[in-house]
This record gives structure tokens, C-alpha cells and sequence, in this order.
């Protein structure tokens, strides 16, 4: 190939581990103590390279470090390296519809599931190519917002924890606060009221429920969310019941977010069909920049909301999403804020909120600490 069709020439996978202040709880019973994820990196066969952050979720996906870096090692590496991923040719359209760019989808894809691995690999192989063109991955990319208004998720738990938590993460700069509820519907309102109370009208919030709401209750529910000022809910019903999460969003209770609904542009469409949500959450960690650029374009042309989510990211997984986040379109807080839950990370250095916002540039000066990456890869 030539110097304008560079080629993927290998993948590498190494798993680390970063501790967090507390542990995050959603859902009925999902519990996450520390983040165990996996960075990718690619490189291509002109010496360029990209890293992304692929974070496992066997609650979620099913997919673990151990599959994560097996199935790359086994199955998308040995499909993809010896891929062009440019041509002159598409100087001039966005970069996911290059026909190269899409021949290498269409190889990972032949595998199924395997959702964050697969994610991984495409960011990390944009992050490559970008810096092959002599871009930045903003430019790459079509990036336009400079400064991204983020929101911070915070779990289910006692009162004077959470309450604690979400005071020391707006005195670090964020304005939003998405909180978990489902478990105790009584304790969750209890709960909220206090974040009310004890934040005030400058912190916005909104729910994620996880599945968690039974269909009879969750108008009810939703109601009384609304009457505290709460903003949207996420997922309250099961994924299964759509019928009945048509019909929720049909009575306008509350804006209804969509994630664990549409893990793809596939399942995208479904819910489209239904007309089941308001707000589509795109997570770059689960469909990386290829197949999450599809999604944003088919939720803008339904007239839908836009906001990108988190998968718990670590400050690598962060950078990846603030670059996604950034691209025309996307009109909602995104969840680009987890870092604040680490108690040390694997970049250069620290990633900051200023009254609700994270730079783009300053993010993507941050970069993968060599040293930091083998300190936390030790011992695993």
C-alpha cells in the first residue's frame, strides 16, 4: 500500500486497573468497586497509532477483560490488520462513510456482540488514522463544540453518602447530576429531595432507572420525578416490555432517555419504529465512532435528543467520548465526567470541569502516561 492507504498493522490490549472513591451501585443488584478495563491500541503499518478504552461490563454485555482480550487477539485483530483504512479519495466526506473505514465495520461485525472490543478498535483506529492525516482526532473527526456540558452519574446508596459524593463532585465543577434509583422508590424520592435541597436550583438532575420500574407504577412515578424538577428519566421499563414503553412515553410524564434499549443503529431503528423515547443515549465505549456517527444521524433526522453516555470511563475513555461528543447535533449534557470518581488514572494529567463543562482542547492534550499504564497494568 501506499502512503496514502496506510494499513492496520497490529492491535495490543493491556488490562489495568484503577481504584475508585467508593463503589458505584445501580440497577437491582450491579455493583461496580474498581475500574478493571482494557486500553487498545492500534497501530498502522506507517508507524501511526491510536488508543481507546474498551471497559467490560458482565452485567451488561457479558463481556469480561479475559474476553475482551481474547476476542481481540483471536477474532478482530487476524480479521482487520492488512485493512487499508483511507484513500485520497475520501478526503472530502466524513470519515466513517470512506469505504475503507467501512470494510473494516463490516469485518468487525462479522463477529457478534462483543460490543466494547469492537468499539474499542474503531475509535483507536480513527485515533490512528487521524494522526496519519496530520489531524487531530477533533478535526478527524468534525468536532465543532469547544466546551462540552457534562453530567455526573451517581449511584444508589445511603443518603449521606451519595449526598457527600455529589457535593464534592459539583464543588469540582459539575452542574448535572444523573442519579440512580429503582431499588427503594421511597428511599430514592427521600433521597432526591435532600440532592434538592442541599444543591439548590444552580445543579440540574435527572433519573436513571435502569429497568427497574413496574409498568403499573411508573406513570406515578415519573409524576412525582417531574414535580422535583428532575429533567428526564432513563430506562425506567424493562427493554422487553415495548408496548408498554411506547405507551409511557405516549402519556408524557417525563422525557425518556434510551440506552440499554439501543445498543446499536439496529436496535435504534426498533425503537424509532415505536416511538418509544425522546433522548437517544449514544456510548461511544459500546459503538465506538463509526457505528455511533450512524446513530446520531438517524436520532437527528426522527427529531430526537442527542447525549453521550458513559460506561464508567476512565479518564482515557473520557477523551475518546469528549471528541464524539463535541460533533453537531448532540444537545444534552453527556456523561463525560466519571474520572472524578477515580482515585488516580493512567493519563499525563488531570482532566478538570469548570462550571459545568469540560474543555475539548484540554482534554485532548491529556494522553496516555506510559509509566502510570504499567503501574496500574502490574500485578493483573
Amino acid at each position: 500500500m501506499s502512503a496514502s492507504q496506510p494499513t492496520i498493522q497490529a492491535i495490543e490490549t493491556t488490562v489495568f486497573r484503577l481504584p475508585l472513591h467508593g463503589s458505584l451501585q445501580w440497577g437491582r443488584s450491579s455493583r461496580l468497586a474498581e475500574a478493571r478495563h482494557v486500553a487498545v491500541r492500534v497501530i498502522l503499518d506507517d508507524g501511526s497509532e491510536g488508543w481507546a478504552e474498551a471497559p467490560p461490563r458482565p452485567t451488561i454485555y457479558g463481556e469480561t477483560v479475559h474476553s475482551i482480550t481474547s476476542v481481540i487477539r483471536t477474532e478482530l485483530a487476524p480479521r482487520v490488520c492488512g485493512l487499508p483504512v483511507w484513500e485520497e479519495a475520501a478526503l472530502h466526506q466524513p470519515p466513517w462513510s470512506a469505504p475503507p473505514l467501512q470494510q473494516v465495520q463490516r469485518r468487525l461485525h462479522e463477529v457478534k456482540n462483543n460490543h466494547t472490543a469492537k468499539a474499542a478498535v474503531d475509535m483507536a483506529v480513527h485515533a490512528a488514522l487521524a494522526q496519519h492525516r496530520g489531524l487531530t482526532l477533533a478535526q478527524h473527526l468534525g468536532a465543532q463544540t469547544a466546551r462540552l456540558r457534562v453530567s455526573y452519574i451517581l449511584g444508589i446508596g445511603d443518603r449521606d453518602t451519595v449526598l457527600a459524593e455529589a457535593q464534592r463532585v459539583v464543588a469540582q465543577g459539575v452542574r448535572v447530576l444523573k442519579v440512580k434509583v429503582g431499588r427503594d422508590w421511597q428511599d430514592d424520592l427521600a433521597r432526591i429531595a435532600e440532592l434538592r435541597t442541599a444543591l439548590g436550583p444552580t445543579v440540574d438532575l435527572y433519573a436513571d432507572a435502569n429497568e427497574c420500574l413496574d409498568a403499573a407504577a411508573a406513570p406515578a412515578i415519573l409524576d412525582a420525578l417531574a414535580e422535583l424538577g428532575l429533567h428526564y428519566c432513563e430506562e425506567p421499563l424493562p427493554v422487553e416490555q415495548i408496548g408498554e414503553r411506547a405507551a409511557l412515553r405516549r402519556g408524557n410524564h417525563l422525557p425518556l432517555i434510551a440506552d440499554d434499549r439501543a445498543f446499536s443503529l439496529r436496535d435504534l431503528r426498533r425503537e424509532l419504529a415505536f416511538d418509544t423515547f425522546d433522548i437517544l443515549n449514544i456510548k461511544t465505549a459500546r459503538t465506538g465512532y463509526t457505528e455511533s456517527a450512524a446513530m446520531l444521524d438517524t436520532a437527528r433526522a426522527a427529531n430526537k435528543g442527542v447525549m453521550v453516555g458513559s460506561q464508567a470511563s476512565t479518564g482515557l475513555g473520557t477523551v475518546c467520548a469528549a471528541h464524539f461528543a463535541a460533533l453537531p447535533g448532540i444537545d444534552h449534557p453527556s456523561e463525560l465526567s466519571f474520572f472524578l470518581k477515580l482515585r488516580e488514572d493512567i493519563l499525563d494529567r488531570p482532566l478538570t470541569i469548570q462550571d459545568g463543562y469540560l474543555d475539548l482542547d484540554a482534554a485532548a492534550a491529556a494522553h496516555i502516561d506510559p509509566a502510570r499504564l504499567r503501574e496500574a497494568a502490574a500485578g493483573l
